[in-house]
């Protein structure tokens, strides 16, 4: 990073002191032999790290102060967690951490509210991950998290989907020739109108307010192509009940985007 003075929580982010890939695990080890110290060196020789991630978050709406202040949180639950045998860099190691955690942040204050059954799965499901990512160093698969957790994959792909944080359009996405790139610049399709885009929205925001179960029907109907009867023997209830879970869903859908367009109510 360069040395331009940028100032947040009352630190001038340009004194900051950057520690190298070797007095990093010097800090570690004595910091593992008892020396409580070296955690005080290992937080401020990293607090540029956790500024070059909150400046990914700068166009979420939030102050920067407080993604900084989540950010060292995470900071330090990665400082407290890193093991040496591991064999990799802090920063590798730190980075998905502190970023889960900004996430999390962005997402307990979220303005979409999303019901508490699907935020329990996607918590569980997320800290499944991370200690996943602590034992393996790997990312895991949906099937691995549903493992881990006894929780169907489809319900923890509906989770996760839900509880996402909304994109900005002027996020920037990569810099090309030193200008951002930014995701409104990404979005031009001519095989796709406004009028088709904007109703895909709606449906996936309508089907997300349904209830788990009205949503793992349609998943399984429309998306795995599975019968009604095959749903029903699977659920433990008659193929009756999934036709008519079903039909009170797409009239749900139906009833919702009904709502939306010019002259109807």
């Amino acid at each position: 990073m360069s040395n331009t003075k940028v100032e947040i929580c009352g630190i001038d982010t340009s004194t900051l002191p950057l520690l190298s890939h070797e007095l990093m695990r010097e800090t570690f080890v004595r910091l593992q032999s008892g020396d409580l110290s070296a955690k005080e060196e290992l937080v401020i020789g990293n607090l540029r790290l956790v500024l070059s991630i909150v400046q990914r978050f700068a166009y979420r709406g939030e102050q920067a102060d407080d993604l900084f202040q989540v950010g060292c949180i995470g900071l330090l639950k990665s400082i407290d967690n890193f093991d040496l045998k591991h064999n990799v860099r802090f920063s590798t190691y730190a980075v998905p951490m502190i970023i889960g955690e900004i996430r999390r942040h962005l997402r307990d204050h979220h303005a979409v509210r999303v019901s508490r059954s699907l935020r329990d799965i996607a918590y569980k499901a997320m800290k499944a991950k991370e200690q996943f990512v602590h034992e393996n160093l790997r990312e895991p698969t949906l099937e691995d998290l549903a493992k881990i957790t006894e929780i169907p994959s489809e319900d923890i792909l509906f989770a996760l989907d839900a509880i996402q944080d909304p994109l900005s359009l002027h996020e920037p996405i990569h810099h090309d020739g030193g200008d951002p790139v930014c995701m409104m610049d990404q979005l031009q399709d001519t095989l796709v109108s406004e009028e088709r885009w904007l109703t895909y929205v709606s449906v996936k925001e309508t089907v997300q307010q349904l209830d788990m179960r009205q949503q793992k029907i349609l998943s399984r109907r429309y998306y795995y192509g599975e019968t009604q009867t095959e749903i029903a023997r699977d659920l433990g209830i008659s193929q009756a009940q999934i036709s008519r879970l079903e039909k009170h869903a797409i009239g749900q859908i139906r009833e919702t985007l009904g709502k939306g367009e010019p002259g109807k109510k």
